[in-house]
């Protein structure tokens, strides 16, 4: 009798456990779940890559003023902090909506006779 309980309770823990560990592997696998991650794995991306940037350009002042005063150069300090900010983005003129193309283009008519050519 206690050995049939026993294996009854030991199968209901089992299935509830099974059940349990499916459902939450089916709500990762939805899409909005889905779309979630990789939203968080981008936005880390794009923190590793600003930090990857930052280093850069702090390695890139710190040779220019190596080189700087190698050559006898005066140059910023190594150590202000311009060097760990980012550039302002930059416009690029053909995102900007409010200018207008100035010259306009013609396509010119040619016609074709595709029986010339045999």
């Amino acid at each position: 009798m206690f050995r049939r309980t026993f294996w009854f309770t030991a199968g209901a823990a089992a299935g509830v456990w099974a059940t349990t560990k499916v459902n939450r592997k089916l709500k990762q696998l939805t899409p909005e779940s889905l779309a979630a991650q990789a939203a968080d794995k981008a936005v880390e991306a794009g923190h590793r890559l600003k930090d990857f940037a930052l280093d850069v350009r702090a390695g890139m002042l710190q040779r220019e003023a190596e080189l700087g005063e190698a050559l006898g150069l005066e140059g910023p300090p190594v150590d202000s902090d311009q060097g760990r900010e980012l550039p302002a983005p930059r416009r690029r003129a053909a995102l900007d909506h409010t200018a207008r193309p100035t010259t306009t283009y013609s396509i010119p008519t040619i016609s074709y006779n595709r029986n010339e050519d045999h």
